[in-house]
């Protein structure tokens, strides 16, 4: 299994982060870095982590690029390095994938134990909303659209991901929604994150962030009601 951990000056957290993967659970971590100033990687690197320098910006094109590093795992997890998920949970999501029962397992903080400032309001109703829509048009059943999650390998790479920006994460859900493949919800802890947040710390960037998805997820709906106008 490989973990990816995508990061931008995350010096504060990346330790704890890397000290809380369970022991034994885990065959490789990669943290992808975007031109972090704080020493981010080197403290990544002292602690066994295979650091891969990505210079152009996006969360997506961390992920995969990060992805497409990994050395032929069965599964990969996706994680921050804000410490704000909590890596000792893995084996939690990583359940319903070994036990047959998922090919794509997501954490839900809604549903999870959370500290009370770690989402803040506009957060919350951006992903309920998200979450809601995408019930709805694509019958999966989720309520968040966390960062914490995990998928078959071979899965994720068929699905072919492309989105370089935040719109990644709800375009794994479509495509495997689309695909037919099982996609799972799991409750996990949420803790308000170490540092400065890059998104979701701020109204305006939530405000875009969930305009981007929201537009994702119809552009995704509608291109299949063209592509099959009898469903």
């Amino acid at each position: 299994m490989s973990v990816v951990i995508p990061t931008h000056n995350e010096a504060q957290s990346i330790g704890r982060v890397l000290a809380d993967l369970p022991a034994g659970m885990v065959g490789e971590v990669l943290v992808v870095d975007s031109n972090s100033t704080d020493g981010t990687a080197e403290i990544a690197g002292r602690m066994g982590a295979r650091v891969i320098q990505e210079p152009r910006r996006g969360y997506g094109r961390a992920c995969l690029t990060g992805l497409g590093a990994a050395n032929s795992p069965d599964i990969v997890v996706f994680l921050d390095g804000d410490y704000s998920d909590r890596p000792a949970e893995l084996p939690v999501l990583l359940a319903p994938i070994i036990d047959g029962r998922a090919d794509i397992a997501l954490g839900s903080r809604l549903h999870g134990r959370n500290s009370d400032e770690a989402l803040p309001w506009h957060q919350v109703l951006g992903n309920r909303l998200a979450a809601g829509l995408i019930r709805l048009l694509y019958k999966v059943e989720i309520s968040d659209l966390g960062p914490f999650r995990a998928g078959r390998a071979d899965v994720l790479r068929e699905l072919a991901l492309e989105e370089t920006t935040y719109g990644w994460a709800v375009e794994m859900i479509l495509k495997a929604a689309l695909g037919g493949f099982r996609v799972v919800e799991v409750p996990v802890s949420y803790y308000p994150r170490i540092g400065k947040s890059k998104i979701g710390g701020t109204l305006k960037g939530t405000v875009g962030a969930g305009w981007f998805i929201l537009s994702l997820i119809a552009r995704y709906y509608f291109r299949r009601r063209r592509a099959n106008p009898g469903l």
